[in-house]
């Protein structure tokens, strides 16, 4: 009896030992399943943390923005490319300076002689003897000039018919402004960025006459008719070229985002408003890169590479920003060996380049293998792969090996995309003093005018002078 009540007392014993440890499997289990899912999301927050810090920490210098993200705080950051000996300040040698230079024939000569001499002799002009000269650049009173035509009638004696003068072409009105004050109100408006407004109290403070709104926008439209023929030699130059630069950027158009795009070489520049910044643009009919079949350099922006008729070239300056990024905000070790091969690619001269072709490939490619396998693979999110800047960096540098290093292997072929910025960079100033353009039609005018004038500045060429041949119906595009 008494051995009967030890084994169960035994049994239920281990009965209630095996149900602890199946309740402590089962919270081991768990414990051990929330483990696991607390490492992937502090994992996936330190991710997310290193993210958000490398945008706080990125710039114009380690990154794709502008410098004007930089703020008014901006830290004195490094040149995209590395100048090696820095310069002392002032001019460099070789340096031409514009100093202003005596001039032959002046326009007013004012002689300063001595009087009398301190014993009281007076001189004579011909004891006098010029010592020296010094002249003074100044601005004459501006004044608005006026042309008044009068035009007289007759009556024929013979035949009694009566006959009129006739005015010049254009002189249409009892009064009016004269092509070279339209060619000023446009060049104002539009190169240097004087909104409507701000022009009218220029013409006020100079002249005395407050140019209307009208007037301004007007000239405008006239100069766009104008320049229709000028653009299209310039867009037919540009196709003629071995290489070009190409760029976009967003204008606010009507209160809508719309893309400004660029086509320039060397010494023209073509612009053209869009509202799309892809395919739908640079294959349109206003873009010249359709039948483009040269070197085209731009920023790597996808919809380029649908264009297969060309050879493409990558900016050189905009990867060398994304490795800087990567070195700066992620203590990325293959970018810390890919950025000075490539600058040292770049500093080395054309002939030796292409003496060294297989060496540097070799190279490039060894980089890149091991920046694969450093980066981590893509990760899929809500059905759809994502990639870290690096990984993404390490494809693309894969992929447009040619187009990467288009610069070292072919004469011509520039390493940065620094011709397209800048004829482009006008327009985010306009936009800046503008805030938008108010129609598409205005965004229009301004590309075309401000295309021309770039391609003027670029043959130096006098943009006012041009302005008015403009307006005349010539300038020496169409000449």
């Amino acid at each position: 009896m008494v051995k009967d009540l030890t084994i169960r007392a035994l049994i239920k014993d281990i009965q209630d030992l095996t149900l602890r440890l199946e309740k402590v499997e089962r919270e081991n289990r768990r414990l051990h399943h929330e483990n696991t899912q607390l490492k992937a999301d502090i994992a996936g927050i330190k991710a997310e943390n290193k993210d958000l810090r490398a945008r706080l920490e990125s710039n114009s210098h380690n990154s794709n923005k502008p410098p004007s993200s930089d703020g008014y705080k901006k830290q004195t950051i490094k040149p995209g490319l590395p100048k090696g000996k820095v310069s002392s300040r002032g001019g460099q040698k070789g340096h031409k300076g514009n100093t202003l230079k005596q001039v032959e024939s002046p326009d007013e000569i004012v002689p300063c002689v001595p009087d009398i001499c301190t014993c009281g002799h007076k001189f004579k002009k011909d004891q006098l003897i010029l010592a020296e000269k010094r002249q003074v650049f100044d601005l004459p009173q501006p004044k608005l000039e006026i042309t008044e035509y009068q035009i007289f009638k007759a009556s024929c004696t013979v035949c009694g018919k009566e006959q009129k003068g006739v005015a010049p072409e254009g002189v249409n009105a009892p009064a009016q402004y004269g092509n070279k004050v339209k060619a000023f109100a446009v060049l104002l408006n539009v190169h240097y960025k004087l909104p409507f407004k701000k022009i009218q109290l220029l013409f006020s403070d100079l002249f005395g006459y407050p140019i209307n709104e009208s007037t301004i926008s007007l000239a405008g439209e006239k100069c766009y008719e104008k320049l229709k023929e000028s653009e299209r030699i310039i867009k037919s130059k540009i196709i003629a070229e071995n290489v070009v630069h190409a760029d976009e950027t967003g204008l606010r158009i009507a209160g809508k985002l719309h893309w400004l795009h660029t086509a320039t070489t060397s010494l023209y520049t073509y612009l053209f408003v869009h509202e799309k910044r892809g395919a739908g643009a640079i294959q349109s009919n206003k873009s010249v890169l359709r039948d483009y079949i040269g070197w085209l350099v731009h920023d790597c922006w996808g919809s380029y590479f649908n264009l297969e008729k060309l050879r493409h070239a990558i900016c050189g300056a905009h990867i060398l920003r994304e490795l800087e990024g990567l070195i700066e905000t992620r203590e990325t070790k293959w970018a810390k060996v890919f950025k000075p091969f490539l600058l040292s690619v770049y500093r080395m001269p054309l002939e030796e380049r292409i003496r060294r072709r297989q060496q540097i490939e070799s190279k490039y490619d060894c980089i890149c293998t091991i920046g694969e396998k450093a980066e981590p693979p893509p990760m899929k999110t809500k059905g759809k792969y994502k990639r870290t800047p690096g990984r993404n960096l390490v494809e693309r540098l894969i992929r447009e090996k040619d187009a990467v290093l288009a610069f070292a292997f072919n004469e011509g072929v520039p390493f940065t995309n620094n011709l397209a910025e800048r004829d482009i960079r006008p327009a985010k100033v306009k936009q800046k003093i503008s805030n938008c353009f108010r129609t598409f039609k205005g965004a229009e005018i301004y590309a075309r005018i401000e295309g021309f004038i770039s391609t003027a500045r670029k043959n130096n060429r006098s943009i006012f002078s041009e302005l008015c041949a403009t307006f005349e119906g010539h300038n020496f595009i169409t000449a």
